[in-house]
C-alpha cells in the first residue's frame, strides 16, 4: 500500500469516529420511548410531616403500571395481606373489610405526557378508586431511569402526608 491510500484509510477511520458520538446521540431514546411498556411495583414509601415513612401498601407491595406508547397509562397497587371478604360478596362487606380494602388499594387510569427537561411525568386521571383524583393532573419527578428500574416521586399525592416515592422493575 503506498502512502497516500494509508493517508486516505486514515482520513476516512477519523471522520467516522468524529461522527460516532452524533449518531449515538441520535439513537438515544427520549424518556417517554424508555417509559413505554409494563412495569412492577417493588416499593413504595410516603413520607410523613415528622420526616417518618409509611409503607401505604405494606412492605411487599404488589402492583403495576403500564404506560402505552400512545399516551396512555394504568395503575393498581395492593397490599399482599388484603382481607378476604367473609361473605365472598363484593356488594356486602363488612365495615372493616370494607376499610381494610379502601386504605389498602388503588387503581387509577388515564392519560399521560412527559416533560422531557424536567424529567417529568404528568398524569391526568381520568378514573380511580380514590374519586378525589377524578380530572386531577399527578406530577411523577423521575429520579432513576434505566432499562429495568424506573423510581420516580409523586409530589401532588392526595391526603395529609407528604411526597410518595415508588420503585419499579420492568417486568419480563
Amino acid at each position: 500500500m503506498n502512502r497516500r491510500s494509508i493517508l486516505s484509510l486514515a482520513a476516512i477511520a477519523a471522520s467516522a469516529l468524529a461522527l460516532l458520538p452524533g449518531i449515538a446521540v441520535a439513537q438515544q431514546k427520549t424518556l417517554k420511548d424508555q417509559l413505554v411498556g409494563t412495569w412492577t411495583v417493588t416499593s413504595q414509601e410516603q413520607a410523613r410531616k415528622d420526616g417518618s415513612k409509611v409503607e401505604r401498601f405494606g412492605a411487599n407491595p404488589k402492583g403495576i403500571t403500564i404506560f402505552e406508547a400512545n399516551g396512555r397509562f394504568a395503575t393498581i397497587l395492593a397490599r399482599p395481606d388484603l382481607p378476604k371478604l367473609a361473605s365472598n360478596d363484593p356488594m356486602k362487606p363488612s365495615p372493616a373489610e370494607a376499610m381494610a380494602l379502601t386504605v389498602g388499594s388503588i387503581a387509577y387510569f388515564g392519560t399521560y405526557t412527559v416533560d422531557e427537561p424536567s424529567k417529568t411525568i404528568l398524569l391526568k386521571i381520568e378514573a380511580s378508586t380514590l374519586p378525589n383524583q377524578l380530572g386531577f393532573e399527578g406530577k411523577r419527578v423521575i429520579t432513576t431511569l434505566t432499562a429495568d428500574e424506573l423510581k420516580f416521586t409523586n409530589t401532588t399525592a392526595v391526603g395529609d402526608l407528604g411526597p410518595v416515592v415508588t420503585s419499579h422493575r420492568r417486568a419480563k
